[in-house]
């Protein structure tokens, strides 16, 4: 099947994530044991479905009648939670597929993350449940619920509906997640699961399930590694084309840490990398695990700005400054007020206000706290503001001052709540009293108003915000790919054949024929030819390289000299180069030297592309030469690109006032490019015998660019890329 054609189907998940009927297999009267828990989670939440306890020992369990086998069952269970040994598992499994039962949840560790014999029986588990038809989650599972249908297989106390859905593969994590939100009072949660091992079902397919659920406003995930990213970016651009996504990413990507030939492969599989295609994706990434449930909040109830210009509002210049600096440091922008709207501020606040931005109404609201819901007002008006952020002690007035501005903070409470919805921006509150809830903020918070414990959580739901209003105006459309050309095609070929990579003139060839632009320059396979080409480049300025398969690095083997100019110093150049090179690597086959001029000065970047194991074909841009592997002040986006994504990884850079001219200098054609990092892109997507691809350095100019050095690595025959990482969650949905 057509993997957009699996995007577009519903997903099988619904039929046993909201079941009309669970088997406990495994049902207990023990408080120890899992079954015990699991039925408690049953009745107590009070599902409304049949429960079918198993246990061929007891004739019922918490009044609900018991039956031996799942054969004995009086109808089919949509899903059955597994409690026994890992032994028993592929047993019950071929039970589960004989009565009917479409989904497994496996508790039970004791598979591939115990070893080998582990693996062999996880192995046998999946065999069998793709025979039997059954889905499986887990094993090595914390479980499942869907508290809008009342399902709680977790027993989990305080927990109540509302629609952050959670996938974990910690369920420490949802303990930590579930105690936070209760400690919120407002948040609530749709769908939990554990993926456990994702044997069978992984994070992409829990993704596109929460994406469909209706209950689910934001899907929230805590992930330590895909199995399929690639899969997983696919579904998650979809899904956020519709509603956010939380990640919270634990640690690197260790699958994707591998040794690799060139600069890309070694600083491709990092962690920077992971989040940098989630983030192409649409997916809202936090960096700290207290960040999850605020950022989350903050995005269902709120699910967009339109852009990053946020307007400040402090009734203290210390917390003004604070909030500010955050807000710098999370990529968003104090945004500049109007004139008009300055006037109609300065018409409520005392002459010592500020007026600019972070506006801080210095006292004015101590007698009246209403002046801060009226500034709100006038800020959320002004065309140039995307956010408003309220910061202070509103909502503790009456606590600070007196007991008789209560009134006035509900009132103002009342006013910023009917500004919420009239207006199409966020408005988003800190308040140092929040821990203690006085009534104006359990007020805006019943409501749907994120009031927040932190500045720091609160410019983080800012920044997820900005980022998603800024990723859903963008036009995400790539360009059409590109056809194969008959002579790279044969250069690939040769290169196969003979189990190597390309020659940096087949390199930039296959470039050139691609319409990027390259350097002139000569091959020179014979000593005797070098008064041609000296002759043909005249007085200027030329550098050699050395050309052989088996010298990838040709600085460290001495194959490369600069600044060459005439025939003697070629001839001195050459014989030099040869004699170095093979002392450093007697073996190696030289297919001669390439000569060229040398290029102008400019900045140089790095553009490189790596296949990774876990997310395909990723490509890199960033500082070149020699400090990207010092600085790694890189971006990675998935191929293909949009113009969008390379703009981006363009802007992404944290030195990019290189590209805008230091010192008198001329800034560079960063439109030139965008165009390279595109056309890349296309290359990469039309020959998949492209394991990794390095310009380093492409070196940048007022107008255009020189691509000084270019590397190709040939996939091996069956290790290209015309087919994905791996299948194996597509083949399941099949």
């Amino acid at each position: 099947m057509n993997r957009a054609n699996h995007l577009a189907s519903r997903s099988p998940l619904h039929d046993f994530l909201a079941p009309r009927s669970v088997a406990v297999v495994g049902a207990s009267q023990d408080p120890t044991k899992r079954g015990y828990k699991a039925m408690v989670g049953l009745v107590k939440q009070g599902f409304r479905g049949a429960i079918y306890p198993i246990n061929p020992k007891a004739e019922q369990v918490m009044g609900a009648k018991a039956y031996a086998s799942l054969g004995e069952l009086p109808g089919p269970a949509d899903l059955a939670l597994i409690c026994t040994p890992a032994t028993t598992v592929p047993g019950l499994i071929r039970e589960c597929g004989a009565a009917g039962v479409k989904g497994a949840v496996i508790l039970a560790s004791g598979f591939g993350e115990t070893g080998e014999a582990g693996a062999a029986l996880e192995a046998e588990l999946l065999a069998v449940a793709r025979e039997a038809g059954v889905r499986l989650i887990g094993p090595n599972t914390s479980g499942v619920f869907n508290l809008h249908h009342n399902l709680n297989l977790l027993a989990l106390d305080n927990v109540k509906p509302g629609g952050v859905g959670i996938v974990s593969q910690s369920g420490n994590m949802l303990l930590s997640l579930a105690l936070e939100a209760q400690h919120n009072g407002r948040v609530g949660f749709s769908t939990y699961v554990g993926p456990g091992n994702q044997t069978d079902i992984g994070f992409a397919d829990y993704l596109r399930y929460l994406g469909e659920d209706a209950h689910t406003q934001v899907a929230t995930l805590y992930v330590e590694g895909f199995q399929d990213g690639r899969h997983f970016l696919e579904v998650a651009r979809e899904v956020t084309a519709a509603k956010p996504v939380v990640v919270y990413k634990s640690g690197a990507t260790e699958a994707g840490q591998r040794s690799a030939s060139s600069h890309t492969g070694a600083l491709a599989g990092s962690y920077a990398m992971t989040v940098d295609l989630l983030r192409q994706a649409g997916v809202s990434v936090v960096q700290y695990s207290d960040e999850i449930l605020p950022v989350a909040e903050g995005l269902e109830l709120l699910q967009k700005a339109r852009g990053k210009r946020v307007a400040v509002l402090a009734d203290g210049g210390g917390q003004a400054t604070i909030a500010a600096d955050r807000l710098a440091e999370a990529g968003l922008t104090l945004a500049t007020l109007a004139e008009t709207t300055r006037a109609r501020l300065a018409e409520i606040l005392f002459p010592q206000a500020s007026l600019a931005n972070p506006v801080d109404v210095a006292g004015s609201s101590d007698a009246d706290p209403l002046v801060l819901a009226r500034c709100m007002e006038i800020l959320a008006e002004d065309a140039g503001v995307d956010s408003v952020f309220l910061v202070g002690m509103f909502g503790g007035y009456s606590i600070r001052f007196a007991d008789s501005l209560l009134g006035d903070e509900m009132r103002g409470a009342e006013s910023m709540i009917e500004l919420a919805r009239r207006v199409d921006k966020p408005l988003v509150v800190y308040s140092l009293y929040a821990p203690i809830k006085p009534p104006a903020l359990r007020r805006l918070h019943e409501a749907g108003l994120p009031v927040y414990y932190s500045i720091e959580h609160a410019v983080r739901a800012l920044a997820a915000l900005g980022e998603r209003g800024a990723y859903l105006a963008a036009d995400h459309a790539r360009p059409e790919a590109l056809a194969r050309l008959p002579d790279p095609e044969a250069a690939f070929a040769r290169a196969r054949a003979e189990g190597r990579d390309l020659l940096e003139p087949e390199a930039k060839a296959l470039l050139a024929e691609h319409g990027i632009r390259v350097p002139e320059e000569r091959l020179v396979r014979d000593a005797a030819e070098l008064a041609e080409v000296a002759a043909h480049f005249g007085t200027r300025s030329l550098a050699m390289k050395v050309v052989s398969k088996d010298i990838l690095h040709k600085s460290d083997a001495g194959g490369v000299r600069l600044d060459l100019v005439g025939e003697a110093a070629l001839v001195e150049a050459h014989d030099a180069i040869l004699a170095s090179c093979r002392a450093y690597a007697p073996e190696a086959e030289i297919e001669g030297v390439l000569v060229t001029p040398m290029a102008a000065k400019g900045v140089e970047v790095i553009i490189g592309v790596s296949r990774d194991p876990i997310f395909g074909p990723v490509l890199m841009f960033g500082l070149g030469g020699i400090f990207v592997e010092i600085l790694e002040d890189v971006a990675f986006r998935a191929i293909p690109l949009s113009r969008h994504d390379a703009r981006s990884m363009v802007a992404q850079i944290k030195a990019k006032k290189l590209f805008e001219g230091v010192r008198g200098g001329a800034a560079i054609d960063q439109a030139a490019l965008v165009e390279l990092l595109l056309r890349i892109s296309q290359l990469v997507e039309a020959y998949p015998e492209i394991q990794e691809l390095d310009l380093n350095p492409v070196i940048a100019y007022a107008s255009g660019y020189a691509v000084v050095d270019a590397r190709v690595i040939v996939a091996r025959d069956g290790a290209d890329a015309s087919t994905d990482s791996t299948t194996r969650t597509e083949e399941n949905l099949a």
